[in-house]
């Protein structure tokens, strides 16, 4: 019924997509943390 064999845009694998974002949430989280100590 349903196709799975979709390919996800830009990388080959959707491993790919989830290690990008993993890293850019990691990334976020670091990076207001140290907004947080700069300012109080």
């Amino acid at each position: 019924m349903y196709d799975n064999d979709d390919k996800p845009p830009l990388f080959s694998s959707w491993n790919i997509w989830y290690v990008l974002v993993v890293l850019i949430l990691a990334a976020l989280i670091l990076f207001f943390y140290y907004l947080t100590k700069k300012f109080s």
